[in-house]
């Protein structure tokens, strides 16, 4: 058994079966949401009793689910008899699984559960410490043999969900995926967009005619919108900028993020430095890119 508020990454598994479960408020549904943001097909809330019958369909069809995570709610002693033939099962199915406990100190776990105004589902008529003194009854032998017990007891939900990524991700740290998007004010601002860039101050390519037919893709167009116009002095400047924002998100979890790189009509400028923008980040650490052109071919 592994108790450890600091994740040690585990060897990769070619396909298993991860059981989560632990004590009402320390962290199920966080570990549960990030493990599905690192491919994990997850199942919450799911009884005992069909954790067999959901062994028996991964069994019969290696590979469908190559990482399947289930999040059990044990809270009675029925549930926990329930729960110990199901893991045997697992074992004479010859899955592969491991259960992750995650647990926390009393006080902490009151907290939790006042700031949530809501009672400990074990607590009756008596205080929310009768209700977490019945369940840690009920789990003191869950939680011995699990392979590993997390303590969530100094974690908010952002370094928990890093404790799981470092835990169970495959690819390690956190993966940043960014949207770097040109295009058109004319046609209106994108809606989804995190961080918005004008570059309207660059020399328009639309006023040469030798340029006017091409776009920012074609390299006589880039070269201007670069070389000549302030224009990478630009793109350095906006990356330096942007990699505090880049450490912050993934230090907070956030796993997606849109870049919106808007000219007059998204042909020329916006095009030019949105490639350059993206081939600049895409040498950031644990960031994947990818360039996407909205206006373009509209004019």
């Amino acid at each position: 058994m592994t108790s450890s508020t600091a994740a040690t990454p585990l060897p990769p598994v070619q396909s298993e079966m991860l059981v989560v479960t632990g004590m009402s408020g320390a962290g199920r549904s966080t570990a549960a949401n990030a493990l599905e943001d690192h491919g994990w097909y997850v199942v919450e809330n799911l009884p005992p009793q069909m954790l067999g019958t959901l062994t028996s369909l991964v069994a019969r069809t290696p590979g469908s689910i190559p990482k399947l995570a289930v999040v059990i709610d044990v809270r009675s002693k029925s549930l926990f008899e329930d729960i110990r033939e199901a893991l045997r099962a697992i074992s004479a199915a010859g899955v592969t699984y491991r259960v992750l406990f995650l647990d926390a100190s009393d006080d902490v776990l009151v907290r939790r559960f006042e700031q949530g105004r809501r009672p400990h589902p074990l607590q009756g008529n008596g205080r929310i410490l009768d209700g977490i003194g019945a369940e840690r009854d009920v789990l003191k032998e869950m939680k011995q043999a699990s392979e590993i017990v997390l303590d969530t007891t100094d974690l908010n939900v952002h370094e928990l969900a890093t404790a799981i990524t470092e835990l169970f991700s495959e690819s390690g740290p956190v993966v940043l995926r960014l949207n770097i998007m040109s295009f058109g004010f004319k046609y209106g601002l994108p809606v989804d967009a995190n961080f918005v860039a004008d570059v309207r101050f660059i020399p328009n390519p639309h006023w040469d005619p030798e340029l006017r037919p091409f776009t920012g893709l074609d390299p006589q167009v880039s070269d201007f919108v670069l070389l000549n116009s302030g224009g990478q002095e630009f793109v350095d400047r906006y990356v330096h900028a942007l990699e505090p924002v880049l450490d912050g998100y993934r230090r907070e979890n956030k796993h997606y993020a849109t870049i919106a790189v808007g000219c007059t009509g998204g042909k020329h400028r916006s095009v030019a430095i949105t490639e350059e923008l993206a081939k600049r980040l895409a040498q950031q650490p644990r960031v994947v890119v990818k360039a996407h052109h909205r206006d373009l071919g509209r004019e």
